[in-house]
């Protein structure tokens, strides 16, 4: 098969290892982008997110994954990054409060950092995985956080500055869980080499009882699939 690689614009993915992101790279991917994955090792709970993250690049055959250390677990406030702060089990997920999942300003971090590898590569698009419709009350996933964000990058660029805009694309933005899965399904992802837990046991073993598995669990349900990564040991 022929590789067009060379005659592809770049995009910056950012890729956590869970099933939001690898679905929206695989999108990229499939609207003809050279794929370079940015994953942020941000002081997160546990390591089996960079580690999926790695298995989902590999899959997509990205050109270039970049892994970044930058603990936020110093400045805490948050349950994924503090050790004083529970993960929240076996609740009613809504989008009415912000849960204390929440990391503060974690996607204006990470998108500014792949805003700056975007303008070194000279690319003018960057993907995410943000989703308002099946999430957790998160103010950064919300298409009006994205627009102020681009408008943002046009002033703090030189890139945009020159009249070379970004786009920060969401193509996840107004999909269900399902149909987030059905999406990627449809594109050959395997979701096995995915995790979504914020709370997993030391092998990488989902809890199945955070918002984030309950939140999956529902997705599969309503697609009327199994979920692969239950049946698969890590």
């Amino acid at each position: 098969m022929t590789d067009n690689r060379p005659h592809m614009p770049p995009a910056v993915v950012l890729l956590s290892g869970g099933l939001d992101s690898y679905t929206a790279a695989a999108v990229a991917r499939r609207d003809g982008f050279d794929l370079r994955a940015l994953s942020i090792r941000y002081g997160q709970r546990h390591h089996q997110e960079i580690d999926a993250a790695a298995r989902v690049a590999h899959a997509l055959g990205v050109a270039q994954h970049l892994v970044l250390d930058l603990d936020l677990s110093a400045m805490g406030g948050s349950a994924l990054t503090s050790a004083d702060i529970a993960v929240p089990k076996d609740r009613t997920v809504t989008a009415d409060e912000i849960p204390v999942t929440y990391v503060p300003a974690r996607n204006t971090i990470f998108l500014s950092i792949a805003l700056g590898w975007a303008e070194v590569l000279g690319a003018s698009d960057i993907f995410i995985g943000v989703n308002a419709l099946d999430y957790s009350g998160y103010p950064d996933c919300r298409p009006d956080f994205i627009r102020a964000f681009e408008r943002m990058a046009q002033l703090a660029t030189k890139a945009g500055v020159e009249g070379r805009p970004f786009t920060v694309h969401t193509p996840l933005m107004h999909l269900g869980k399902a149909e987030i899965i059905r999406l990627g399904v449809s594109l050959g992802l395997d979701y096995a080499l995915t995790i979504s837990c914020y709370d997993p046991a030391p092998d990488g073993t989902p809890c199945g009882r955070c918002d984030s598995c309950q939140l999956r669990a529902a997705g599969f349900a309503s697609a009327g699939l199994a979920d692969p990564a239950t049946r698969v040991a890590r």
